[in-house]
């Protein structure tokens, strides 16, 4: 077992691999000697797969998992977990918007045995547009407004999770892998480190803005049923808007203020108007059975296809009986 694994997604990164390992490599100079950097990487088009075979060759710390189709950041992050050997697990991008020179820090925290989770917690957004910048925070205070648990705000992906807290991360059997989520569902103290967020190194963003709405979508369906309710409360809220118009066109038509023929553009509004309340409950409606359907299906979070790097051909560590393949 190696003392730190660092668990990088990547897709079509070939522009900032080099740059991210010449940085990161000089980091862990002063932290350890004894690492590993597992590159989870969904099928790309240009040479991010020859690189980092490359870079095994000259540095067998440097290891590749590839996917046999795109499964999206989420399952490889959690396919760089299972095949980590790590006493500690850093998951981090490649793009170094989640700067490497905040590591030494985590490690540090970490050692000192009072925290098994450290999670950089972002001061400020400097690298990212004002969208994402507002999705993130309506997602934040809606997520942690509605959810069974405490998700840090301003805090993604990016952390160190002792080994205890990764081997408990893998028995969930969840086919929707939200981490932020899910660290905070197996619980255990963590400390927040602030950092700033910095601009891409190279390259240009591969998870946009509708990613980070679909992901934010994807915490609130797991860890809340709050939509559930909100749905209950619309109902009988337009229910009780439909019958004080009722009573109102009756009152208006005894007073005579009122002539019934004149309504008919209201009653369109209204009838458009809860007509698309009851699509927008049976969406939500819908979204929690699908998940429903997907957890019963249990399908793998991800399929390995090539590792490389790794103690045997199927890159297999611990006792899961289905190498590269999690919610089986």
């Amino acid at each position: 077992m190696t003392e730190l694994s660092l668990v990088v997604p990547v897709y079509n990164e070939e522009k900032a691999i080099p740059a991210y390992l010449e940085t990161v490599r000089e980091v862990l100079k002063g932290v350890t000697d004894d690492y590993e950097i597992i590159f989870a990487m969904d099928p790309s088009t240009d040479r991010t797969e020859e690189i980092v075979v490359a870079e095994n060759s000259k540095d067998p710390r440097v290891k590749l998992l590839s996917f046999s189709r795109r499964f999206g950041q989420p399952a490889a992050i959690w396919g760089g977990l299972k095949f980590s050997s790590g006493r500690a697990v850093v998951v981090m991008d490649v793009d170094m918007q989640d700067p490497p020179d905040v590591i030494p820090e985590m490690v540090r925290v970490w050692r000192e045995g009072e925290y098994k989770v450290v999670i950089p917690q972002r001061r400020s957004r400097s690298g990212d547009n004002p969208i994402k910048r507002v999705v993130a925070y309506c997602a934040y205070w809606f997520i942690n407004k509605t959810a069974t648990v405490e998700i840090p705000r301003n805090a993604g992906d990016f952390r160190l999770l002792d080994r205890l807290v990764v081997e408990e991360l893998l028995k969930l059997k969840e086919t929707n892998a939200f981490l932020k989520g899910l660290t905070a569902v197996v619980g255990y103290r963590y400390k927040l480190v602030p950092f700033d967020r910095q601009p891409r190194s190279a390259g240009d963003g591969k998870y946009f803005v509708t990613g980070n709405i679909f992901t934010g979508f994807n915490g609130v369906i797991a860890f809340s049923g709050a939509l559930l309710r909100f749905m209950t409360v619309a109902g009988f809220l337009m229910a009780g808007l439909a019958l004080l118009a009722t009573l109102g066109l009756i009152v208006g038509k005894l007073s005579g203020w009122y002539r019934f023929e004149t309504g008919l553009a209201t009653l369109g509004v209204l009838l458009t108007f809860l007509t698309g309340c009851q699509f927008v409950g049976m969406g939500i409606l819908g979204a929690y059975i699908g998940r429903i359907y997907d957890e019963t299906k249990r399908r793998p979070i991800f399929i390995v296809e090539k590792a490389v790097g790794f103690a045997d051909a199927s890159g297999q560590r611990g006792p899961s009986p289905l190498p590269g393949a999690l919610g089986a």
